[in-house]
């Protein structure tokens, strides 16, 4: 089944092009033809002349990005994106979720719906949407989430997970607080599942993991783009019998967020490292699970700076340790050689979870034999756990401190969005607080 991405906004078409390259690569290089097929047939499409173009759509308030973007695929000669399948303007929505939600996502509802019913119709079978967008500017959060409110009243049965990246805490945007909460509280009534990136925590990676000096922000899409294939990729579940999932992103949700008031997603990948020491490395599935369970429990999100002092707590006894991360349910996805006999175990610990789920139902496991993206052995792990539960909760209190002093709200009333609608959103986010820090 296919996969159709909507890239919205200067950074969820930046990370787009980056996650699709990776794709193509992986699918030319691996070398099971079952496994390449699966992958082509989930994110692309191909003419009659036999070029391979991606199944997405873009779209931004502004050209320069997607002209970018475009103009790169095509240039790397193994793929590019549909010649119709973008839509621009001339003016961006300067930073103001209000503007795009409010203006300039319902004047081009219909060129969007458009584009994007066009991509549904190259697939053969859908599996679902995949929304790629930032949270802190406008046309990224306020019209990307006008769009996923117009694909849930178009495809009302249709699979749609938002990918998110979560801005620098020491600010991008003035507002980028207002545009979060907004964004997220928006999305939760629509989304089915919301996977988090985080800008500082790529940052980091690029800096101390990959040994990068002068960090640009291909870059941070880059680690990105490879833990987003590491999941999205062909893999095969416990109960698939040889066969690669049908529906990803039905798998995915399914497995991961069993609640309505559980939404929020993150992932950390090992290993990690520049490219120029992978090929002297080795690993072992046993070390890669060890470190990776940990930095689950310690809520850390490199191998770097593990915490081996946290534990959960002994069966039965009470969780007041503020430091352990409490997951409602996790999902294992291993990659490369002798996968099938990595004992992924230890992630079936029940004190790993919430009491009122059995960790069979609570944990899930993926495995492909076939090595991602030049690792011999790789493995990521999508968590709904408490691991957002700080980020959030600081990027709420932060935006009501300003709401509080009335700041920059004229700019939001100007546009459409009226001081009841920011209280119910913060009415909506600190619901959600509520519910991970009772995760038990």
């Amino acid at each position: 089944m296919s996969i159709v991405t909507v890239q919205l906004g200067q950074c969820g078409n930046q990370v787009g092009h980056e996650l699709f390259d990776i794709l193509c690569s992986d699918a030319h290089e691996g070398q099971r033809k079952v496994y390449s097929t699966a992958s082509r047939e989930r994110f692309f499409h191909r003419t009659a002349h036999g070029e391979l173009v991606a199944r997405a759509v873009l779209i931004d308030m502004e050209p320069k990005v997607i002209n970018q973007s475009v103009s790169r695929a095509a240039k790397c000669g193994r793929w590019r994106y549909g010649d119709t399948s973008h839509f621009s303007q001339k003016q961006g929505c300067g930073n103001n979720w209000a503007n795009g939600f409010c203006v300039h996502g319902p004047r081009h509802r219909d060129v969007v719906e458009e584009l994007v019913r066009r991509e549904v119709e190259r697939c053969d079978r859908l599996a679902g949407f995949m929304a790629m967008m930032s949270v802190a500017g406008g046309t990224g959060s306020g019209v990307g989430t006008y769009v996923t409110q117009c694909l849930r009243d178009v495809y009302p049965k249709s699979f749609i997970l938002n990918h998110l990246t979560w801005p620098y805490g020491t600010g991008e945007v003035i507002v980028q607080n207002y545009n979060s909460v907004l964004t997220l509280a928006h999305l939760y009534q629509l989304s089915d599942a919301i996977l988090v990136h985080e800008n500082d925590t790529v940052h980091r990676i690029c800096s101390q993991l990959l040994n990068i000096k002068h960090i640009s922000f291909s870059d941070v899409n880059g680690v990105i783009a490879h833990q987003l294939g590491s999941v999205l990729q062909p893999a095969l579940s416990a109960d698939s019998y040889g066969v690669y999932s049908r529906n990803p992103l039905g798998e995915l949700v399914s497995s991961l967020t069993c609640h309505p008031e559980y939404k929020l997603l993150s992932v950390c990948t090992v290993p990690q490292m520049p490219s120029s020491s992978i090929a002297y490395s080795t690993f072992s599935w046993p070390s890669l699970l060890k470190h990776l369970r940990q930095m689950l429990i310690s809520n850390t999100k490199m191998e770097e700076g593990i915490d081996w002092q946290v534990r959960p707590p002994p069966a039965g006894s009470e969780r007041t340790r503020t430091s352990f991360n409490t997951s409602l349910a996790n999902l294992l996805i291993l990659r490369g050689k002798d996968v099938y006999s990595a004992e992924t175990g230890s992630f079936e610990d029940p004190a790993l979870y919430t009491s009122w789920l059995s960790s069979q139902e609570a944990f899930n496991s993926w495995k492909s034999p076939v090595p991602f993206n030049k690792y011999e052995k790789c493995v990521t792990l999508v968590s709904n756990s408490q691991a957002l539960l700080r980020p959030l909760d600081h990027m709420v209190g932060k935006a009501w401190n300003m709401f509080a002093s009335r700041a920059y709200i004229h700019q939001y009333i100007k546009f459409g969005i009226s001081e009841e609608d920011f209280l119910d959103s913060f009415t909506s986010l600190e619901q959600v607080i509520s519910s991970y820090k009772q995760l038990r």
